[in-house]
This record gives structure tokens, C-alpha cells and sequence, in this order.
């Protein structure tokens, strides 16, 4: 096992393009008993393997999110430590996608508007942390306004795009909001 295990860490540091994420996410999807261990090189926070590690699976995962799903618990857990914009991009990349674990709202919101707030934060991640935030509005109806507040308050300062997906995301609360109050 550790001899697959140092294999797979050398695989990982063989390429960093998309064709070559694609090409071991292949290798994964065919050989399944890899992807314990990709979670733990992805939450080891080793770099840059941990990086390319997450790059994959979040790559494979997108035909076959099954395979985040038990590993989901434990990423959610690891967001708050996570320290590089890829770990954190394509972690919420993945939970966006994902039906939330139970007992995790709480957390998930708690980062997801703290990384929104950030001025360090790329506008990748605070895509994927509004993303997470309006699903979780879902079951969490008052958080909506509070998400929209946010937004906007971010707008200001934002880089292009973010002022596009924010734009995007106001009028989609603000018709949400609207069949809220129309169905009381």
C-alpha cells in the first residue's frame, strides 16, 4: 500500500494541465481503489500534490459524485484549514454539487461567509461560497436577505467578475424572495 501510495503521489507530480488531470482522473474512474487515497493526499495539505490531488477528483467526481459523498463529512471538517485557493476552490466546487451532510449548515455557512467577506479570497471561491449559501437558503430560508445584504456590500470593491456573478445571483434572490412572499 505504500508503494501504490508513493506511485500515486508520483503520478500527481508528473503534470499540472487539464488534459493531464483528465488523463488521471481516467485512471482513477477505472481504478476506484485509488481514490481512498487521493482523500488522503487531498487532506494531508501537502503541496502541491494535495492541490493536484484535489484538482482530480474534483474532475472525476463530476460524472460520479458518489465518490465525494463519503468523503464529504471530512472535507467540511478540513475547510477551515485549508490555506491554499485550490484546496479551498475546488473543496466547495464539489460540496456546491452535493447534498449537504447532516449537521453541517452551520459550518458551511460560517466559512462560506467568512471567505465571501474576505478581500484575500479569489473570486473563485467566493463563487463557490455563494453558490453553497444560496443552496443552503433552501433549508435555511433566513439567510437569504443576509446573503443578498452580503453581495451587495461586496459589490463595491468587486473585480469584474465577481460583480457579474453577484449581479446574476441578486436578481435570482430577489425573484426567489418575491415567491416567497407571494406563497404566505
Amino acid at each position: 500500500m505504500a508503494t501504490q501510495h508513493h506511485d500515486l503521489k508520483e503520478l500527481l507530480l508528473k503534470g499540472n494541465s487539464r488534459s493531464y488531470t483528465d488523463f488521471v482522473a481516467d485512471i482513477v474512474s477505472n481504478r476506484t481503489e485509488l481514490l481512498s487515497e487521493l482523500w488522503q493526499i487531498y487532506l494531508s495539505m501537502e503541496e502541491p500534490v494535495s492541490r493536484r490531488a484535489a484538482w482530480i477528483i474534483d474532475t472525476a467526481s463530476e460524472n460520479r459524485p458518489e465518490w465525494t459523498a463519503p468523503f464529504l463529512p471530512e472535507l467540511i471538517d478540513k475547510l477551515s484549514v485549508f490555506n491554499h485557493d485550490g484546496l479551498k476552490r475546488h473543496a466547495l466546487r464539489m460540496i456546491a454539487r452535493m447534498p449537504f451532510p447532516e449537521g453541517s449548515d452551520g459550518a458551511l455557512m460560517d466559512i462560506a461567509f467568512r471567505w465571501l467577506l474576505s478581500p484575500s479570497e479569489s473570486v473563485a471561491v467566493k463563487m463557490y461560497c455563494i453558490q453553497v449559501l444560496y443552496r443552503l437558503s433552501e433549508r435555511e430560508p433566513d439567510i437569504l436577505q443576509e446573503l443578498y445584504d452580503t453581495i451587495e456590500f461586496q459589490m463595491a470593491d468587486g473585480t469584474p467578475g465577481f460583480k457579474s456573478i453577484g449581479s446574476k445571483m441578486m436578481q435570482q434572490i430577489d425573484t426567489d424572495i418575491m415567491q416567497r412572499k407571494l406563497s404566505r
